[in-house]
């Protein structure tokens, strides 16, 4: 009877092993397996391809050794052998790595610890150019504010100058319509003054 259990637990756990296999193969995702010991125990073929390695010199390699110690990462250290044996699930965690053979790649990692078939399974997310991709954007956005800051001191400093002389222009016409009005009531005295002088050579 523990023999009959003891192939069942074995059988269902190649189904597993294979259903994981199939998995890998099919996601557009970098994908390895390690065992309790960091060993690959499977890379699908877009890691492979994506970090430039086969799966001859990776597969039964400790992690930290692939691509000649390229993968000796203290952060990855971290999270392999201090955050996942607690959380056993880790979502969405960033790396930042300049690789030897790919050049500086930005990661998102997750991983999930299957204890009941003593395996880690990890996914490598290249966010690289989305993470370019915003940069620029975000240094965009600032030139753009650095602009608009710039653009909108020129138009309040001519605002300034348009309202001083606005403000010259009306007190040019009140002084011009003063002015009109002296000469006008000149006028009229020195018609008032030639009519009385008239009127007293008449008499």
């Amino acid at each position: 009877m523990k023999n009959d259990n003891f192939l069942k637990g074995g059988q269902q756990q190649m189904t597993s092993q294979h259903y994981i296999h199939a998995l890998l193969e099919t996601i557009r995702e970098s994908f390895l397996i390690l065992d309790p010991e960091l060993r690959v125990v499977e890379a699908n073929l877009i890691f492979c391809e994506t970090f430039k390695v086969t799966k001859t010199e990776t597969e039964g390699q400790l992690i930290y050794k692939l691509g000649n110690g390229q993968w000796d990462i203290p952060v990855l250290k971290k999270m392999l052998e201090d955050i996942l044996p607690t959380k056993k699930t880790i979502k969405d965690y960033e790396i930042s790595w300049n690789f030897p053979t790919i050049g500086e790649k930005i990661i998102l990692l997750n991983a999930n610890q299957i204890d009941s078939m003593k395996l880690i399974l990890l996914a490598f997310e290249d966010i690289t150019e989305k993470r370019r991709l915003e940069r620029g954007l975000a240094e965009y956005a600032k030139g753009l504010e650095v602009k608009i800051i710039e653009r909108t001191k020129q138009l309040s400093s001519r605002i300034k100058e348009l309202e001083a002389l606005n403000k010259t222009m009306i007190g040019r016409e009140l002084k011009m319509v003063e002015l009109k009005k002296e000469v006008e009531d000149l006028k009229q005295f020195h018609d008032n003054t030639n009519d009385n002088h008239k009127d007293g050579q008449q008499r």
